[in-house]
C-alpha cells in the first residue's frame, strides 16, 4: 500500500467546559487526546487509532460532533494497515460531507501580548473589552480530497468494486485531482475496461507526457493487439527514453518486436519438407526481426545483469543472429547465475 502522508498537523484541542462537574470529562479528554497524539508521533498507529475514537465519542458525549478525530483515526489504522476499519471509518466520512475545515477565534491580550484562542460566542463577546485587539479567524485547510485519494487506494489495494464509485464521486467534486484521475485509470483496469484504462493513461500522458510508467503501462496494452503492435514499440521506447534503466521496458520491448515465436518455429518447420523456399522466407524474416530486438535485449540486460530472463533471452538472439562468442559467453553467464539461484 502505498505511504500516506498526514495532511495536517495533529494538535492538542484545549477542552474546557463551563460546569464544575464537567472536570472529570474534561480530564479524560486531555488523557486520551495526549495518549492518541503520543502514540502516532511515535508510529504506533495501531495503538493511536482507538485513543482517536475514545476522544472523539466523549466530546460527542458532550454533544461536540468534531469527526476531525474520527479523520485521525482512519488515518491511523490506514497507516496500521488496518484497511477494513480505515475503510469503514472513510466511507463513514465521506457519505457525512464531512471537510475537517474548521474556524479558529484568536484575540491578543493588551496586557501581556499574549494571543488567546477563543470560541465564537467569547470572541464575539471580547471585541467589547478594551484589554484584547487583534482579534483574527482563520480557517483551516479542508481534508476532503485527501479522504477521496485515501480511500480510493484503500479501495483499490482490496480489490473492492467500490473503489471506481467513490472516485468518480470524488472527481465529481474535485475534476482535476490529479491523484483520483490516476486511480480512475487503475480502477478500470481492475474493473476489466481496458478501453477506459488506455483513455485514461492518454489522458494522463496528455497532461504530464513526461512519465515513463504511463507510457509503459500504455504500451502494455497496446502490444496486446496486433494492430497496434507498432504504437507499442514507440510507447516502450518513450518509457527509456525517460528512464534509462527501465528494465521491464526493454524486455517487453523485446518480445513485442519478437512476436509470437513459437508459432513462427511451428510454421517453418511445417514448411521445410514441402514449400522449403516458403520456410526460408519465413526463416529470414524472423533473423531480421530478432535482430532489431538484438539492442533492446542488450540494453535489458544492461539494465539488470542479474535477470536470468534477460540472459537467456540474450543468448537465444546471439543464436538467431550467428553470433556465436556471445552465445557462448551468455552460456556462461547463465550457468553463473543458475548456480547463484540454486545456493
Amino acid at each position: 500500500m502505498k505511504k500516506l502522508i498526514l495532511g495536517m498537523a495533529i494538535v492538542a484541542s484545549a477542552f474546557v467546559f463551563g460546569q464544575k462537574d464537567a472536570n472529570a470529562l474534561n480530564a479524560k479528554l486531555q488523557e486520551a487526546n495526549k495518549a492518541a497524539m503520543d502514540a502516532y508521533n511515535a508510529k504506533n498507529y495501531a495503538a493511536a487509532a482507538p485513543k482517536f475514537i475514545e476522544v472523539y465519542d466523549l466530546l460527542k458525549s458532550n454533544g461536540q460532533d468534531n469527526k476531525i478525530y474520527m479523520y485521525y483515526a482512519g488515518l491511523s489504522h490506514a497507516l496500521a494497515n488496518n484497511t477494513d476499519q480505515s475503510i469503514k471509518i472513510y466511507t463513514d466520512l465521506v457519505n457525512s460531507g464531512f471537510t475537517g475545515v474548521e474556524t479558529t477565534y484568536t484575540a491578543k491580550e493588551k496586557k501581556t501580548g499574549q494571543v488567546v484562542n477563543l470560541d465564537k460566542a467569547t470572541w464575539e463577546l471580547m471585541k467589547k473589552n478594551a484589554d484584547y485587539s487583534d482579534f483574527k479567524t482563520e480557517q483551516t485547510k479542508s481534508v476532503e480530497p485527501d479522504l477521496y485519494e485515501t480511500l480510493a487506494s484503500l479501495l483499490l489495494n482490496a480489490k473492492s468494486p467500490e473503489a471506481l464509485t467513490i472516485i468518480e464521486k470524488g472527481l465529481a467534486k474535485f475534476p482535476n485531482n490529479a491523484k483520483l484521475k490516476e486511480a480512475q485509470t487503475t480502477a478500470y483496469l481492475q474493473s476489466g475496461n481496458t478501453d477506459k484504462f488506455v483513455s485514461g493513461l492518454k489522458e494522463q500522458l496528455a497532461k504530464n507526457p513526461n512519465d515513463p510508467t504511463n507510457w509503459y503501462n500504455l504500451g502494455v496494452m497496446q502490444a496486446k493487439n496486433p494492430a497496434t503492435t507498432n504504437d507499442a514499440v514507440e510507447s516502450f521506447k518513450k518509457a527509456i527514453e525517460l528512464k534509462p534503466d527501465f528494465s521491464d521496458a526493454y524486455q517487453n520491448l523485446v518480445y513485442t518486436t519478437i512476436g509470437d515465436d513459437a508459432k513462427v518455429v511451428a510454421e517453418i518447420n511445417a514448411l521445410r519438407k514441402d514449400k522449403p523456399d516458403e520456410a526460408s522466407k519465413l526463416i529470414d524474416a524472423r533473423r531480421e526481426r530478432f535482430g532489431k530486438a538484438l539492442p533492446y535485449a542488450e540494453g535489458w540486460y544492461k539494465a539488470n545483469p542479474k535477470s536470468l530472463d534477460a540472459v537467456s533471452a540474450l543468448k537465444e538472439i546471439y543464436v538467431v543472429t550467428k553470433n556465436m562468442d556471445k552465445v557462448k559467453e551468455m552460456k556462461a553467464k547463465e550457468a553463473e547465475l543458475t548456480a547463484a539461484g540454486a545456493k
